[in-house]
């Protein structure tokens, strides 16, 4: 690969017939040293979709590579809330996964978005309580700038998705505080 690379007329932002490209493969089966080396060339477009919208970082983060996720965030150039054609981020995908590492990652950062809705009006946390995922419903929670009520496109919110799904543990979570009622100390 190196050799390859070495040469000016080969491309590390070719793509293939479903507009995948070499950095794109790398981040989706999580090879972290032929990222490294292909994000050593100074032409190399690392935000650069398939021809679905998803970015090499968001493929990373899909099937879980946290490896490569670390390694991409950490270049400047990489846009981390770059959506694919659902309207769905890196962080979405993180969320819905339930990869608390990568959440962490994402919601550690200035340029994120973390209550950013998808085409269906689906948020963050949105995905994590209709998933289960109560260390994410939490890293979620703990933001000032995240709405724990906002419903999607069609109305359901965190609570009644992860009530509809019998997630006891994210319903508990996303309960408002009660007051207590007449009579009670």
């Amino acid at each position: 690969m190196k050799i390859l690379l070495a040469r000016d007329d080969v491309s590390p932002n070719e793509r293939d017939e479903y507009g995948q490209t070499p950095l794109w493969r790398a981040a989706r089966c999580g090879y972290e040293g032929v990222a490294e080396i292909l994000l050593g060339r100074d032409d190399i477009n690392p935000n650069r979709p398939d021809g679905c919208g998803r970015t090499p970082l968001g493929r990373a983060v899909f099937y879980g590579h946290g490896g490569v996720v670390k390694i991409l965030l950490g270049r400047d150039d990489v846009e981390p809330g770059f959506p694919d054609e659902d309207d769905q981020t890196p962080l979405h995908h993180a969320a819905s996964c339930g990869c608390e590492e990568m959440v962490e990652m994402f919601l550690g950062r200035d340029d994120i978005d973390p209550d950013c809705q998808d085409n269906r009006g689906q948020t963050p946390l949105l995905l994590a309580a209709s998933n289960g995922h109560e260390r994410v419903v939490k890293l979620l929670l703990k933001r000032s700038d995240v709405n724990s009520d906002r419903p999607t496109n069609d109305g359901q919110t965190p609570l009644l998705a992860a009530g509809l799904l019998r997630h006891a543990g994210v319903v508990a979570l996303l309960q408002p505080p009660t007051s207590p009622t007449h009579g009670q100390a």
